[in-house]
């Protein structure tokens, strides 16, 4: 019957779909489609049912869905995300990806074709004539694509071992899942190579040919001695084989690593802007227990939804500074650890545990939470949008909620509470920086200014940043800016008092910190340090207290840049000639996108700028943030000193780099100390961009009064 069919068809350019199959075995397939789509939707539905089981509400992540998803689709198609730092990478996603969707729209295609247009409407195939053709090479080609991409994908995790595909969390699951991808694109392409071949000897194939694949498929059988004979009696195996393969892999998909496919794109699209750089606040009527994540019930339907989008691809681990010194954190593990619990507590197989504490049973360490400098290198490299500095803060929160802080953190935060400060000292002394100034720093709460400078823990109490403030103070001075402090009515800032957890601390110094500033008059507020730029910009306008919003604060360097623009800033003659290299505060740049300004005023001062591999948004933690600062660990390198090796070694320049320059106090206070520990102090000076600019307009003598 099928050689009759065949015969009779044989002048249509187009291809049998069941050929040999039956009518018995077409409604098997059938049969097992829908099953496998059940499978597929029910698994989907679990899901997603699991996802409402999280905290907030659905609709805080669904404003403007249209262009959310559009925004997604934009990031998924382009594979932007999977390019940055990783061409190889990149590639291999961008091949498996369209080539997995071209081979799914095709499907989709000869499924209506079949069963809506021809079955169901009656109508005649248009899966003829010249749209069979265009519809066959451009399904070679792209499953090509595929299978090259696919293959390069067995290549690196096989062949190269990359180190950052391998981990804990490793499993049969990673092997199936490239493996039976590999294996649906091959067999795609024999069962058309088969199929072509036994086809031939009822008609005239040669249009086939434009399948160039499948019909280099056709003719290797032909020279490995098959005839088309025996590829008519091979072809009900190898199309069943592929089917079964095909439709296992559909039903499959919501229990095992393909998810992804959906749970990624979904990610994308939910995913917050400022996720990282502004965390969410506590419930006012929240009790202690119920602050922080203590159990899986405590994490948001999207923090839930991020555990299942991870791909175990590893981006996160291998950009990870804590990961690099040797701290215990691995922010993939954890991710994956937090999924690995609630699956298996809802499957029965564990008891519940604490979420995180310190030592004992739980699902995570405290010290892997106290690793973390929050410098959202690993959320910058997650292809997939994972946010995860709000969980790890969440578990901090549950720490410091638990008694359960680092010791050295505790201490700083009860000097904050006592004194506003992260030192100790006495709010009175916080103004002393200027005291040996040759001109008065204008009192912000007494005139009105332009400029409402926001010094700073630091620059006002360690004795090295003291001369970055100096150094400001005077660069203001002498370009006629308009500008004035707080003098003793300034407090810590509390970026990083927010980030290890301590909530209720942080939420008070909002408030006291607003007040202040509210009983000023200014039209904007410029901060010496990153991370008091970051928490002034994008989190203490959520706050009722505060009267201004983000485009009403500055880091300093972007008020530099304006003057030199505005020509307020004399260089003539004075121009340095350092070969310098500048390390992006990841505060500054990776939190809020400043990578110009600062490089403009160090071109400015005629430095020789030489930049480091890593630079811009891939810049490496200093090491400080996240309560990093205050904290002690057994690092080796500290990446302070791995910074510092990169800037001697692999610039541009290399050893000739005289100057490492910084925009950040706290990388200051980690750079001198790892200067000083990694044996750096005989080959290059520490220096913040103010210090450089101060000595390039030939005002060092004011700053160096006071030293």
């Amino acid at each position: 019957m099928d050689s009759l069919v065949l015969a009779q068809t044989g002048s249509e350019v187009t291809r049998p779909t069941f050929w040999r199959i039956g009518h018995l075995g077409e409604a098997i397939f059938y049969y097992l489609s829908a099953v496998a789509i059940a499978f597929f939707l029910f698994g989907v539905y679990e899901r997603f049912a699991t996802y409402a089981r999280g905290t907030d509400s659905w609709f805080d992540r669904l404003d403007d869905l249209p262009g959310r998803v559009l925004g997604a689709a934009k990031i998924v198609f382009t594979n932007e995300k999977q390019f940055d730092r990783d061409l190889y990478a990149g590639v291999m996603h961008a091949f498996v990806l369209w080539g997995f969707l071209t081979l799914f729209i095709g499907t989709t295609i000869l499924a209506i074709d079949m069963d809506v247009w021809t079955k169901g409407l009656g109508q005649d195939s248009f899966f003829v004539g010249n749209f069979y053709l265009s519809y066959s090479l451009v399904m070679d080609a792209m499953g090509l694509l595929f299978v090259v991409g696919v293959g390069m994908a067995i290549y690196r995790r096989y062949w190269v071992r990359e180190g950052r595909l391998w981990g804990k969390h490793t499993s049969t699951e990673d092997d199936l899942f490239v493996w039976t991808l590999f294996l649906l694109g091959v067999g795609g392409y024999l069962t058309e190579g088969v199929r072509i071949l036994g086809t031939s000897q009822f008609r005239n194939v040669s249009f086939e040919t434009v399948s160039f694949v499948g019909w280099f498929v056709r003719d290797v059988l032909e020279l490995a001695g098959v005839t088309p004979g025996m590829a008519e009696a091979a072809y009900p195996v190898v199309w069943w084989s592929h089917s079964l393969l095909a439709l296992a892999f559909v039903a499959t998909i919501p229990y095992a690593k393909p998810f992804h496919m959906i749970s990624s794109f979904a990610n994308v699209v939910t995913r917050d802007e400022k996720a990282g750089k502004r965390l969410p606040g506590v419930p006012d009527d929240a009790s202690p227990e119920e602050i922080g994540h203590g159990s899986i019930e405590d994490f948001s339907w999207k923090e839930l939804l991020d555990h299942d989008a991870c791909t175990k691809c590893g981006r996160c681990s291998s950009v990870c500074p804590a990961k690099a010194s040797g701290r215990p954190l691995d922010p993939r593990d954890v991710i994956l650890d937090l999924k690995q619990y609630r699956e298996d507590l809802d499957a029965g197989r564990t008891d519940e545990q604490p979420i995180v504490a310190d030592g004992g049973t739980s699902v995570v360490d405290s010290e892997t939470m106290e690793s973390c400098m929050s410098c959202m290198a690993c959320m910058d490299a997650c292809p997939v949008e994972i946010e995860h500095v709000e969980q790890f803060t969440g578990m901090n929160r549950r720490l410091t909620e638990s008694g359960q802080m680092d010791a050295n953190v505790q201490d700083a935060m009860m000097n904050v509470f006592q004194n506003g400060n992260t030192f100790g000292e006495p709010e009175r002394k916080r103004p002393d920086w200027a005291d040996e100034l040759d001109f008065e720093v204008p009192d912000a709460r007494e005139e009105p200014v332009e400029y409402l400078w926001y010094v700073g823990d630091y620059p006002s109490f360690d004795e090295r940043n003291r001369k970055i403030a100096r150094s400001l103070a005077t660069i203001f001075e002498a370009s006629g800016v308009d500008y004035g402090i707080l003098y003793e009515d300034e407090q810590t800032a509390g970026n990083d008092v927010r980030r290890v957890g301590e909530e209720g601390l942080y939420e008070m110094l909002v408030e006291d910190n607003a007040t202040a500033i509210r009983d000023c008059e200014y039209d904007n507020i410029v901060c010496t340090d990153p991370h008091s730029y970051n928490t002034f910009r994008n989190e203490y306008p959520e706050f009722d207290d505060c009267d201004w919003d983000e485009d009403d604060v500055f880091h300093y360097t972007q008020v530099i840049e304006d003057l030199f623009r505005a020509g307020q800033l004399g260089l003539s003659g004075t121009e340095l000639d350092y070969a310098v290299t500048y390390h992006d505060p990841c505060h500054l740049g990776r939190y809020n996108g400043e990578f110009e300004a600062p490089r403009e005023i160090v071109a400015g001062t005629g430095c020789e700028l030489s930049e480091m591999p890593r630079n811009r948004e891939d810049s490496f933690c200093c090491g400080g943030g996240g309560g990093g600062l205050w904290m002690d660990f057994d690092e080796d390198p500290k990446p302070s000193e791995e910074r510092l090796r990169e800037a001697l070694e692999d610039t541009d320049a290399g050893s000739r780099v005289e100057k490492f320059v910084v925009a950040c106090p706290m990388c200051m206070t980690m750079y001198e100390d790892g200067r000083k520990t990694g044996g750096f102090e005989d080959d290059l000076e520490i220096v913040d961009v103010a210090e450089l600019l101060v000595e390039a307009i030939g005002e060092t003598e004011r700053v160096e009064v006071s030293d």
